[in-house]
């Protein structure tokens, strides 16, 4: 063994190496001393070292993606490297995948200046990361971001991202700096909530021994699309009171999320819809016309109420029967739908063959013209059933110093007065 020379090894080292670069940190530059040519597209001669980790770390592959503008802040913090790193990129090439080992040394002569060797580990490596990945996942693997968080002296260790790697990243930075960076990539509705949450002071007060905290809320993924994630801070089993450190966990809970609120516009519209004609029911439009009242009372915009009643419906019932009643019911309010989408009008069934509309941006006069419109248009519109419709309609407004019972009992008295004057009219 004594018979190799430090040239003779350091030449199997450098064929060995896929690709070597010199890098200037400060300057922003690197130079590419070695590429292979399977590497030689992707990393050019020299260029940005910015531009370089952005590449190595996040998306080393055949795709033109690049970071979300929120996690490009981080790149330099993730480009300084105070001690050798090394760690394990997982990288497409020509539509196969690689297994990039990537080693950094300092120069410890030159602040800021690195040695950085990649080389493949071959396929072999990728068939056992392959199998690895294969394995049945665990709740672990839910967790796209961890990192320990040391609030006594405002540190950060240990930080992974399951997007990038199964290894620790580098990363030198204080836990009040991250903290306002990452802010960034909150949904902007959550982010009071997150540094109200993630405040050293408030982890201090609220967080005791082995408890945790978490928060829901949605968050940039590093393609910059909002996913719904848990948010959890967990303060470490300690036996002194002063010691402050907690483990960060992000974990993706955006599909049970969506399930979730699917589920919730489900139950939703159960309680608010009327399950024949698929408006609103009595109590949501009740409701509607209490948030009308509220809102008049805040701005000046007009709000009025129109009230149809169907013509002879019971008349109906009794001679064809409810199931043509139905039917009846349901063409009714299609038609009267198709009048009223283009206009702010909220519509629902107050009973029977009774339907309120709330109509925002409307005084009397103009909904009185409207009403008349929809009228006519009922009484026109060739029946979809073996009854034709017609109807009648009040019409009031909604003043400031309304209660709903004082609204309602206007309207009611409107539309009693268009039955009582024959039907298939419009009465103020």
């Amino acid at each position: 063994m004594n018979n190799y020379s430090i040239d003779e090894i350091n030449q199997v080292l450098y064929e060995n190496i896929d690709v070597l670069l010199v890098v200037d940190s400060t300057e922003d530059s690197y130079y590419a001393v070695k590429r292979t040519e399977s590497f030689a597209k992707f990393i050019e001669q020299k260029g940005s070292y910015k531009g370089l980790i952005e590449k190595l770390l996040f998306h080393m592959n055949d795709s033109e993606m690049r970071i979300a503008d929120t996690y490009q802040v981080f790149l330099p913090k993730m480009g300084e490297f105070k001690r050798k790193f090394s760690r394990k990129i997982r990288v497409e090439i020509g539509g196969i995948k690689h297994i990039i080992q990537m080693l950094v040394y300092p120069i410890k002569t030159y602040d800021g200046d690195y040695i950085i060797l990649l080389f493949d580990l071959g396929q072999s490596e990728v068939e056992q990361n392959n199998k690895k990945e294969s394995k049945v996942k665990t709740i672990q693997e839910t967790y796209l971001f961890s990192m320990l968080v040391d609030l006594n002296r405002d540190s950060v260790s240990s930080m992974n991202v399951k997007e990038l790697s199964d290894d620790d990243l580098h990363y030198d930075v204080k836990y009040s700096e991250w903290r306002m960076m990452i802010v960034n990539a909150i949904w902007p509705e959550d982010q009071e909530m997150f540094l109200t949450v993630t405040d050293p002071e408030y982890l201090k007060e609220h967080l005791k021994p082995s408890k945790t905290i978490s928060i829901d809320c949605q968050m940039k993924n590093l393609e910059g699309i909002y996913i719904w994630v848990k948010l959890i801070f967990g303060r470490t089993d300690t036996v002194g009171e002063q010691d402050f450190r907690f483990v960060f966990m992000v974990q993706n809970i955006h599909e049970d999320s969506l399930k979730l609120f699917n589920e919730l516009k489900k139950f939703e519209k159960l309680a608010s819809n009327d399950a024949l004609t698929g408006i609103f029911n009595h109590g949501r439009i009740e409701t509607e016309l209490s948030s009308a009242i509220e809102s008049l009372k805040k701005d000046d915009s007009p709000v009025s109420l129109m009230m149809f009643d169907i013509d002879f419906f019971k008349r109906i019932n009794d001679t064809y029967g409810h199931a043509v009643g139905d039917e009846v019911l349901k063409a009714f309010v299609k038609s009267i739908s198709s009048k009223l989408e283009r206009h702010n009008i909220k519509m629902g069934r107050w009973g029977g063959e009774e339907f309120v509309c709330v109509c925002y941006g409307f005084d009397v006069e103009r909904l009185q013209a409207l009403a008349e419109e929809v009228r006519t248009f009922v009484a026109n519109q060739p029946s979809e059933t073996v009854v034709p419709i017609t109807c009648s309609i009040g019409v009031s407004p909604v003043n400031k110093e309304d209660s709903i019972k004082d609204a309602f009992m206007r309207l009611d008295k409107a539309l009693y007065n268009a039955k009582n004057n024959g039907r298939n009219c419009v009465s103020l």
